[in-house]
């Protein structure tokens, strides 16, 4: 199936998200309009300051926008009750953040069933055995975080995302904490979780390299959404970032027209 085809999983139309007021006023978000296709590995990267980690929090439902409005899939995220984002935090949006947020009493197996038992769901046992041998911690589930390597728990916090089949994940730095070997396993699941069971996954990143797992890179500055790049290398998104100020420039001057 094309990217043409292909449902939305998430998108946001004219985003604005503003914090303070008067000249303490800080314009995080400015006016932003992005689609994510079902299916599809996302980087979104950007200087410090560039709006990228917001942006991501809003499409989540973890923010709020100012105006604007933010779809996961067919579901109307702006205006929902606290209640209603619970249950789309639940149930339709997967976490994976550069701290792990594993509980350390739990086993390893315990956290990655965490959101199904919240939500009182029983677990799918071929679903999680698949998702389990996928990231390779068959004799790891037994184990509680404090027993397990960084990268070992950044791949359990992957699975517990992944075992509830939600319509899309978001990643924050997820490789921020992490060696380059520990980081190259995780990006390697994120990849085959979309190649091979059709996830949707938007990640926020700094790293190039990471960059160059995903199949488009959105480059944010100021809140605002200044190019993309399909089938990225680590040479080309660097190449991006260098001459980012270029970018930055240009879509400035196109906004004064």
């Amino acid at each position: 199936m094309t990217t043409a085809t292909r449902a939305s999983a998430a998108k946001a139309a004219d985003v604005w998200k503003v914090y303070g007021t008067g000249e303490a006023q800080v314009i995080a978000l400015h006016g932003v309009t992005v689609e994510f296709v079902a299916g599809q590995f996302t980087a979104i990267m950007g200087p410090s300051g560039s709006g990228k980690s917001t942006l991501m929090h809003c499409l989540a439902g973890l923010d709020f926008t100012n105006r604007g409005e933010i779809h996961i899939g067919e579901t109307r995220v702006t205006g929902l009750s606290d209640r209603g984002l619970t249950k789309l935090r639940r149930d339709k949006v997967g976490f994976i953040f550069q701290q792990f947020n594993l509980l350390p009493t739990l086993t390893a197996e315990e956290n990655i069933l965490l959101p199904l038992s919240i939500g009182k769901r029983k677990p799918d046992r071929a679903w999680f055995d698949q998702v389990v041998e996928t990231v390779g911690l068959r004799d790891r589930l037994h184990h509680k975080p404090t027993e397990l390597s960084g990268g070992q728990q950044q791949r359990v916090a992957c699975a517990r995302a992944l075992v509830q089949r939600p319509e899309v994940i978001f990643a924050d730095e997820p490789t921020g904490n992490l060696d380059s070997k520990s980081g190259t396993e995780v990006l390697k699941f994120l990849r085959r979780s979309v190649d091979e069971f059709g996830q949707t996954i938007v990640m926020v990143t700094h790293d190039p390299v990471a960059a160059s797992y995903a199949d488009r890179v959105l480059f944010l500055a100021d809140g605002q959404v200044v190019d993309e790049m399909f089938d990225p290398t680590a040479d080309r998104v660097l190449d991006e970032l260098k001459r980012f100020d270029e970018i930055v420039g240009s879509a400035k001057n196109e906004e004064r027209r």
